[in-house]
């Protein structure tokens, strides 16, 4: 594959920071990725480690961390330097040699420009029967100006993810946080010019609303939210 040398990620350090005391998101989320994590992981554009910290289990033999943004970079090298299982590169996937069991989008393509070609590059970087697991924000309708000011290209429908990716098949496909859904349409009507959400909305929709949505995507048997999670295993 030709490399592309232009940048193609926009992803403000800014909003990892205030992302990463969603504990409660941040485990729901893994709670339906876990059993697949194993052998060598990639999670692509890891931020400050937010995820990674959480899903670290023993039958995951290695994991590298790619992140491109110089402060993040440097938070991942600092946090994890004592821990021998996890390598951390300032690289783009198409400059990775080495092919992984599992590779992670977590909050990550949506930063992407291009990410068609992002995806065809994690395909080939796959082993055979290995994993591609994908979060995403949902409803391109609801884009709004605080998803620009983050760095997001886009949000997703569903049926880009029902699109046939070559030599994958779809294992899982789901909504999640039904009640996250309902407050950021709130949201993005009341304060449409709000540059980034504050700790303290995080944390209510953290501490108090992610309880509600793991009880009510249960009920809507996941056809509702304002996430999608997709999953695929390499034939």
């Amino acid at each position: 594959m030709k490399k592309k040398e232009k940048k193609i990620f926009s992803y403000p350090e800014k909003i990892t920071e205030v992302f990463d005391g969603a504990d409660f998101h941040i485990k729901y989320c893994l709670s339906f990725i876990k059993r697949y994590l194993r052998g060598d992981t990639l999670e692509v554009g890891a931020g400050c480690g937010s995820f990674t910290r959480h899903y670290n289990n023993k039958k995951i033999s290695s994991i590298t961390l790619t992140e491109k943004d110089k402060k993040n970079f440097s938070t991942l090298s600092e946090k994890f330097k004592n821990d021998k299982k996890i390598k951390v590169e300032n690289k783009y996937i198409y400059n990775l040699v080495k092919k992984f069991d599992v590779i992670l989008y977590l909050h990550v393509l949506e930063h992407i420009k291009d990410d068609h070609y992002e995806i065809k590059a994690a395909i080939q970087r796959l082993k055979r029967n290995g994993s591609l697991i994908i979060l995403v924000p949902a409803h391109n309708k609801m884009y709004s100006n605080l998803d620009k000011i983050v760095g997001h290209y886009r949000r997703y429908e569903l049926d880009f993810f029902q699109k046939k990716f070559k030599s994958l098949k779809q294992i899982d496909l789901k909504y999640l946080d039904s009640s996250g859904y309902v407050l950021y349409f709130l949201n993005k009507l009341m304060f449409e010019k709000e540059k980034y959400p504050s700790k303290f909305k995080i944390f209510i929709w953290d501490k108090f609303f992610t309880p509600i949505s793991i009880i009510l995507d249960f009920i809507l048997r996941y056809k509702l939210g304002k996430c999608i999670l997709a999953v695929y295993k390499k034939n």
